[in-house]
């Protein structure tokens, strides 16, 4: 029986926050490097997309790539390893551009809100934000992945995905695995801090609503303790009603609830909400949580950083597997399209 394999990815776009391991990385250590074979990558190419830095995104990735393993997953487990390291994801997309139409692809809602965010900063809008969901379908597809754990925001692009495998597999003969996207059951919806109406997010321009994992211990109780709650003062579990006291209710119930007791297991934040009769004191629990949950990361971060030769030897060892995987799968896309192989 064939193993189920899994992809995944971040972008470089900014440090990692708290919602990225509660809401994805968590549920890679301690669930999906045991289960499956999986793959975890940072998707560098994704980060030209838009207006950057080079040496900042070369440094984020580096940073990415060493928290991976600072959160625990294991190469060992694993494969762990650099987009733009394995050629076979460009080799790929090219073919997909060719199986995809630019109706689709102006339909995605990423690309909408993005290209809007880049005009009215004054920037071009550049191909590749229109074209980069094609080059997410080829991470997905070179690997003959089985499932993609995603959120809510990049579900349209795994639906784009399975599209293109299907309408390739039809005109050219089957090539490659149809995926399907999957919401993590352990999965926490981190909400920003400053903001509980959105999302968490490593490329907000502002932090003070963002926990960094690497954010020191006095940071974090810091952004917490000045969390935005809601009007009156009790503690209830009522997203639309009290979206601040609820983040902060879920985030406690993901960190084990306020001794960590639970870490590991369900916590409901219901019930966590009747416990407390003050912000105030639901915040110290939380900040006290959070605290505790990033400092062993914290720790073997330093650790990781402080040994740059062995994350080399990750990355470069993760990438030859990677690579070994997806060559087959994208000489018999290139076959199947109709090129000629190169004369050997």
């Amino acid at each position: 029986m064939t193993r189920t394999r899994i992809f995944s990815g971040v972008k470089p776009t900014g440090h990692l926050t708290l919602g990225n391991y509660l809401g994805a990385v968590r549920q890679w250590v301690e669930v999906d490097q045991h289960r499956a074979d999986a793959l975890f990558c940072v998707v560098d190419l994704h980060a030209l997309t838009v207006e950057h830095d080079p040496a900042r995104v070369r440094r984020l990735t580096r940073q990415v790539a060493t928290l991976f393993l600072a959160a625990g997953l294991d190469p060992a487990l694993c494969t762990v390893f650099v987009q733009s390291h394995v050629d076979e994801h460009t080799r790929l997309s090219y073919l997909l551009e060719c199986t995809g139409t630019d109706g689709e692809l102006r339909r995605m809602i990423q690309y909408k809100e993005k290209s809007a965010q880049a005009l009215a900063a004054g920037d071009g809008v550049r191909f590749s934000l229109l074209s980069y969901p094609v080059l997410m379908a080829a991470d997905i597809l070179a690997y003959g992945t089985h499932e993609v754990p995603v959120g809510e925001d990049q579900t349209q692009h795994v639906e784009l995905t399975r599209d293109l495998a299907v309408r390739f597999n039809r005109r050219y003969g089957d090539t490659f695995t149809v995926p399907r996207a999957t919401r993590p059951p352990l999965a926490a919806r981190v909400m920003d801090l400053q903001d509980p109406t959105s999302k968490m997010g490593k490329s907000h321009g502002v932090s003070a609503g963002t926990i960094h994992l690497l954010d020191d211990a006095d940071v974090v109780r810091k952004k917490i303790m000045r969390a935005v709650t809601d009007t009156g003062r009790d503690v209830v579990y009522d997203r639309e009603a009290k979206p601040g006291v609820t983040n902060l209710l879920e985030i406690l119930a993901a960190c084990g609830g306020p001794d960590r007791a639970g870490l590991g297991e369900a916590v409901d934040p219901r019930e966590l909400a009747g416990a407390y009769d003050s912000y105030g004191a639901l915040k110290k629990d939380t900040a006290d949580a959070v605290v505790e949950l990033l400092r062993p990361l914290r720790e073997r971060h330093a650790a990781l950083a402080a040994d740059p030769g062995h994350v080399d030897t990750v990355l470069r060892e993760g990438a030859e597997r990677a690579r070994a995987t997806a060559r087959p799968v994208a000489d018999a896309a290139y076959a199947a399209i109709g090129l000629l192989p190169p004369v050997r």
